[in-house]
């Protein structure tokens, strides 16, 4: 139960995290406040979404539960205010954003294998909860989804996802299992932004007459 409690306080402190980078994505746009609280929404849990509709899976999380609403919403709006001052928390929304990839991702396959799903439908539904809120927001703003690039985020996903499944499979305890995965895709992301590492890229500049 202690687990589960520090699982949903992940979840909350990672919606928040995505909702306030997306406000800055539309302060960057310059969008109106309404603009700002739907980016931020959007993106903090537009995957849950996606992958509910695909997995024929209602209600929706958010519509099960409001309060995430008027959290991402709120959180979101407190970001025009402190705006000025992000700059200095740069790195702790880097952290975060990792903290929420890697949880969305085992939310994401907890989702699918309660509905019996396959062992690749399950890591498709991590990586969609952990990285679509990021596409759409993207998407939004007119921007290259960080998805679609070379850098290893969307890669995290799917190795947390396979670790997930593959322990659960196994046998292992449900709680180790979900803090040592989780540790794992969190470090793995955090090494990547430290080390720059990235995915070979595929580069075609040929046209064909």
């Amino acid at each position: 139960m202690e687990t589960a409690l520090v699982f949903k306080v992940l979840y909350i402190v990672a919606i928040v995290a995505e909702a306030m980078t997306a406000a800055l994505a539309a302060g960057r746009r310059e969008m109106d406040w309404v603009g700002v609280c739907l980016l931020g929404s959007v993106t903090a849990l537009g995957g849950g979404s996606v992958r509910d509709v695909l997995l024929g899976r209602h209600p929706l999380s958010w519509i099960e539960h409001p309060s995430y609403l008027l959290i991402t919403s709120g959180a979101a709006l407190a970001t025009v205010v402190i705006a000025r001052y992000m700059h200095h928390l740069r790195y702790l929304f880097l952290f975060l954003d990792a903290v929420g990839l890697v949880v969305f991702t085992i939310i994401g396959c907890n989702v699918a294998m309660g509905l019996g799903m396959p062992v690749v439908i399950v890591i498709a539904s991590g990586l969609i909860t952990g990285c679509v809120g990021g596409v759409l927001r993207d998407v939004l703003c007119a921007d290259v989804p960080l998805l679609f690039r070379a850098e290893l985020y969307g890669t995290v996903s799917i190795i947390t996802g396979g670790l997930y499944v593959g322990g659960a499979q196994l046998g292992v305890s449900h709680d180790l299992l979900m803090v040592g995965v989780m540790l794992i895709g969190l470090g793995l992301r955090l090494l990547a932004l430290h080390y720059g590492w990235r995915m070979p890229k595929f580069v075609y500049t040929e046209t064909l007459h």
